[in-house]
């Protein structure tokens, strides 16, 4: 039962990190029915700029609003060199070969910057476990769940709140008609990009810590984000939040209890049984469209 119980934290730890990734997927699906393709590689950005930092001396916790600075940054540059053209042209599909090519560039540059080989992120919390119902679970686990949902709840509170995120909600709702009332839609979708990629940095140096850092760290993290996206539905917060958390957990039970070589497999089969069964994901909505 202490295994068991070591198991589930890991696994939810590790489920939040997808979620908040997947999160930056419904920020921009929600305000211009798209998908940045490249969000494993800005949580892999983010870890290394913000190991950088950290190496020139910089604390943790003063790297971190530089790190989502940074991440903002870059994905307000992949929606008006890669998103906004295709919207212009309304390209069907351009909008995922260029966020694609973008994630690949990201990926170059980053082996040549830092090299190819995996890096250690020094942990800014004591690395001896701690004793929760008689199961370890290290400091930095209880700060990846803690940073996430804390995350997602800023961002939920700043769209309901703030008369910025309104225009973002109102942008999700109808696009054509926020147009008309006279917001901005072009800066939202910008702006629902800079957050997207500002979320997925974060995530990078929570949880750089807890693994190696490097150019490949992204590619599988983002992937199976955008699993738990599906999963859990493009349009539904809690959806996400509950679909990292099933992946998560059955990942760590799986690789214990089975094999590492299957830890990857319940959260594909999942995956293939919800599109089956609910292609709108198990809180999403089916919206129906007159043509």
């Amino acid at each position: 039962m202490q295994i068991l119980t070591q198991l589930v934290f890991s696994g939810i730890a590790l489920g939040m990190i997808y979620a908040v990734i997947a999160f930056g997927y419904q920020l921009t699906f929600a305000t211009s029915d798209t998908l940045n393709f490249g969000q494993g590689e800005a949580l892999m950005l983010g870890a290394l700029v913000g190991l950088s930092l950290v190496g020139w001396g910089l604390n943790y916790w003063l790297m971190l609003p530089l790190v989502c600075l940074f991440g903002a940054l870059q994905g307000a540059v992949v929606e008006r060199i890669g998103v906004r053209p295709a919207i212009k042209m309304k390209s069907e599909f351009g909008w995922i070969m260029s966020t694609i090519a973008l994630g690949i560039i990201f990926k170059n540059v980053a082996e040549n910057v830092w090299g190819r080989d995996d890096l250690r992120f020094p942990s800014p919390l004591p690395e001896a476990p701690m004793k929760i119902l008689g199961a370890n679970v290290l400091p930095m686990e209880l700060l990846v769940i803690v940073g996430a949902v804390g995350m997602m709840l800023a961002v939920e509170v700043f769209n309901r709140r703030s008369i910025y995120g309104k225009a973002v909600v109102a942008t999700f709702n109808d696009r054509d008609a926020a147009k008309l009332m006279g917001i901005n839609t072009g800066l939202v979708i910008t702006f629902s990009y800079a957050l997207s990629s500002l979320t997925a940095a974060f995530a990078g140096v929570l949880i750089a810590p807890l693994t190696l850092t490097g150019a490949t760290m992204g590619a599988v993290l983002g992937l199976k984000a955008f699993a738990v996206a599906i999963i859990g539905g493009l349009t539904s917060g809690m959806g996400i939040v509950v679909g990292g958390i099933i992946l998560g957990v059955a990942e760590t039970t799986t690789g214990f209890y089975l094999s590492t070589g299957y830890k990857d497999v319940p959260g594909l089969v999942l995956l293939l049984i919800v599109l089956a069964v609910k292609p709108a994901g198990l809180f999403g909505k089916t919206a129906i469209k007159k043509v």
